[in-house]
């Protein structure tokens, strides 16, 4: 049944070349035009929005139970470019009384731009149903003859394409996209992901729910996130269902949390970070999660932390949401595409200032001392400590791993309280070691380069540690060589070798002998693992960088 004869002929109530100018042909984002459909079943009092895609026939529709349109309304309001619902208030009609998301009344250009054909039907309760059809093609004809609104008007639209829509539906509005220009290259997978976390009001209102394919939008769409999920930020006590499902989940041994003040701006919102960066890839997709800025509930800029870039590696590991709801005033702050924020608008850019300054530089500090304390590796930019220690840190980790009992071992906490403990010396005893290899190793090559003639003291230290060996290794039943070097240069520690090369007089002169003999019974506890001191761990670093000193100056000599 042809339907255009029961009601009058719509048409756009502005100039069709200004409707193009406006950005008809900017909206490429999928997700944009979900935003704009479910903003709008919001603001129209919706309690249920039905998404349902068909990739087969490359289409898609979008259906609410709002309060829906009249003739006039769809006329008047919806044709309307830049009709603006805050004329009528703040908030959405009783009972509900929401707040309004859409603003300026220009989003709704992004319904015209993922498709060849929309048609838009909506009805109030006990009335029927007035709509049209936009036809891009025939539009696009339109703007190219120069056309007024009144000579290009909507075309007609059948009831029997929406025999399945309309059962069962008392009120509310209908959207129906044909032939999507780009295809629906995004999984059911990924859009229940972007659905969950970017329309947050639809979290946040128990009493509105949006559907896709027939399964509720809800949280459990985000539950490998949440289980990857390491550390939370929350700025300014945001309240939202997703950060209590993440504080569900956290445990003491593996998460971090903190609550962040933010003065002097008026934003709320959270970052979290994830195990690993690729725990933010939607997969099969190129998407990935960000920590994207939202006002009024509705995405606004994705990815905001681009505009304030660190070049530090925590950066890929985050996503989350900032809340800043005063961008939206009497200023008109956001681009043409409706996707992003004019980049230079001051407002906009004390936001970012707040957010580096008391968020960013925050969350900096915060991880990479979280991260190590949950022995994972953390920023290696970050100065808080030494390179060495760091790595001997990233390495004890690793090694420790090895140590964790089963979790239903009851001496498992204990055991990883050990561990633990044994963490801060392994940051001095792992790289001290690392020295102590390299500085003898080095002193045995120079050593054998130039032909350096081992005193008869060398050589009996040598027979005594041989001969020692070769009753361990009896006693040990082993048969296999251990040390690499035949010289029985490999027996000799620093004490020793040093003699070999400084024919100084330690009593009379400073020099690498007096050094090693300093050195020796620090470096004899360190070779067997044991703690050291703190005094002892001064000593050796002081002592060792003299010696670090004279091997440099040795090998470095082209006379010897």
């Amino acid at each position: 049944m042809n339907n255009q004869s029961k009601f009058r002929n719509f048409s756009f109530a502005i100039s069709l070349s200004v409707l193009n100018h406006l950005g008809r042909n900017l909206y490429r984002s999928f997700t944009t035009v979900l935003g704009e459909a479910i903003s709008n079943a919001w603001d129209a009092n919706a309690k249920n929005v039905y998404i349902n895609i068909n990739k087969d026939e490359n289409s898609f529709s979008i259906k609410d139970d709002g309060i829906g349109m009249t003739a006039d309304d769809f006329q008047n309001k919806f044709l309307k470019i830049g009709y603006s619902k805050r004329r009528e208030g703040e908030t959405s009609p009783p009972p509900e009384n929401r707040p309004y998301i859409g603003r300026k009344g220009i989003g709704k250009l992004a319904l015209l731009s993922c498709a060849e054909k929309i048609t838009v039907i909506s009805k109030k309760h006990g009335e029927d149903y007035i709509g049209g059809v936009i036809d891009n093609s025939s539009l696009d004809q339109a703007i190219t003859d120069d056309l007024t609104p009144n000579e290009y008007q909507l075309g007609n639209w059948e009831l029997t394409t929406f025999g399945r829509y309309t059962k069962n539906h008392d009120q509310g509005t209908i959207l129906y996209f044909e032939n999507i220009k780009d295809g629906i290259k995004h999984s059911l997978v990924f859009l229940k992901k972007i659905i969950a976390l970017y329309f947050r009001f639809s979290l946040l209102d128990p009493d509105f729910k949006i559907f896709l394919d027939d399964e509720e939008i809800t949280l459990d769409c985000l539950k490998d996130l949440i289980s990857k999920t390491e550390f939370l930020w929350i700025i300014n006590d945001l309240q939202d269902p997703y950060i209590q499902k993440l504080q569900e989940t956290f445990t003491s041994d593996c998460n971090e949390e903190k609550q962040l003040r933010v003065k002097g701006i008026n934003i709320k919102g959270f970052i979290a970070s994830v195990v690993k960066p690729r725990h933010l890839k939607i997969i099969s997709t190129d998407e990935k999660m960000n920590v994207d800025l939202f006002v009024n509930g509705r995405l606004r800029e994705r990815d905001i932390l681009k505009h304030i870039p660190t070049a530090r590696v925590v950066e890929s590991y985050l996503y989350g949401q900032i809340h800043f709801n005063g961008l939206d005033d009497e200023k008109d702050r956001f681009t043409s595409s409706r996707e992003s924020i004019v980049a230079n608008d001051p407002k906009y850019k004390k936001l970012l200032d707040s957010l580096r300054n008391k968020v960013i530089n925050t969350i900096l500090k915060d991880w990479d001392a979280w991260r190590r304390k949950h022995k994972g590796d953390g920023d290696s930019e970050n100065r808080s400590i030494s390179k060495k220690e760091r790595k001997a840190e990233e390495l004890y980790n690793v090694v420790s791993e090895e140590y964790t009992l089963p979790k239903d071992s009851e001496n498992r906490e204990k055991v990883n309280g050990w561990v633990t403990d044994l963490g801060e010396d392994a940051k001095f005893n792992i790289p001290s070691y690392a020295e102590c290899f390299i500085s003898e190793n080095l002193i045995r090559k120079y050593i054998e380069e130039n032909q350096v003639p081992l005193t008869d003291k060398a050589k009996e230290e040598i027979e005594k540690w041989r001969e020692r060996e070769k009753d361990r290794k009896n006693k040990g039943n082993i048969s296999i060589a251990i040390r690499k070097q035949s010289t029985g240069l490999s027996y000799l520690d620093m004490d020793k070798l040093a003699n070999l090369v400084d024919k100084k007089d330690p009593i009379i002169e400073a020099c690498l002998a007096r050094d090693a003999k300093e050195y020796k019974p620090i470096r004899d506890g360190l070779a067997h693992t044991a703690l050291l001191t703190d005094s002892a761990k001064q000593k050796l670093t002081t002592v060792y960088e003299n010696i670090k000193g004279r091997i440099k100056t040795l090998l470095s000599n082209k006379d010897k």
